[in-house]
Parts: structure tokens; sequence; C-alpha cells
């Protein structure tokens, strides 16, 4: 809601410096030459700063419920495309380095467990003995 403001905002500027423009133009008729030759300088300064206020879409796409308007005037140099890239970039780096992450320190678990295992007293085989219960309370009680 505010964008439709500010652009009837920008409109009504436009209508306003229109209706002096005029009101000037009625008296330049009856001012010297070189102050007329001033003022057509001047203004031809003013019009090239002016700010474009309406402009035609050249192209409306529909999807669903949603609807975008596309101007053909917005053509992307090379490094506005790199700009526009860099984000997808960086997030694809941090995937790929979280996943290596990851991997390493799942990697160090397992190695760490295997390397209790083979260090222990017991037996691996011990593990999937349906006594193994058993043992663990002896061993806690002599303990």
């Amino acid at each position: 809601m505010t964008n439709s403001h500010h652009y009837q905002n920008l409109l009504a500027q436009d209508r306003f410096g229109l209706q002096i423009a005029a009101r000037l133009s009625d008296a330049a008729d009856e001012l010297p030459y070189d102050i007329s030759e001033r003022l057509r300088a001047a203004r031809t300064r003013a019009m090239g700063k002016r700010k474009v206020v309406a402009q035609t879409a050249s192209s409306i796409t529909r999807s669903g419920t949603s609807a975008a308007l596309t101007f053909g005037t917005e053509h992307l140099n090379w490094w506005d495309r790199v700009a526009a890239a860099a984000p997808l970039l960086a997030l694809v780096l941090g995937l790929i380095a979280i996943n290596v992450i990851q991997n390493d320190k799942r990697a160090d678990e397992i190695a760490e467990i295997d390397a209790a295992l083979l260090t222990d007293d017991l037996p691996p085989a011990a593990y999937t003995d349906p006594g193994f219960t058993q043992f663990l309370k002896s061993r806690v009680g002599q303990n």
C-alpha cells in the first residue's frame, strides 16, 4: 500500500512541476535573450536529472494466486549475475562443509568405540552373548 502512495506522490510532484513550468514559460517571452538562454540550459539540466516515474510492464506472469510484473529494460551485467549467484554458492559450500565435518565426527566416534572394544579385556563376541548382563552385574559387585 505504501508503494501506491509513493507512486501517487511522485505523480503529484510531476504534475506540480509541469504547472510551474507552464507558468514560467508564459512570462519567458518577455525576458532578455541571455537570461532565457540560461533558463533553457538550466531546464535541460533539470530534465536530465529528473526521475522517470511511470514505466510500462512488458509482461505479467501469473502463478496460482500470485502475479509478477517484468520490465523489459532490466538487463543484468556480469557483476550483477555474480552477485546474485554468490549467496547460492555460499550456501552450497556451507552445506558441503557441514557434511564433511559431520562425517569426520561420526568416523571419530566409531573409531573410539572400536578402540574401546578392542582394548577391553572382554572379547567382542561377548557383547552378543545373552549372559552378558549377568557378567556385568557380577563385575559391578566385585568392584
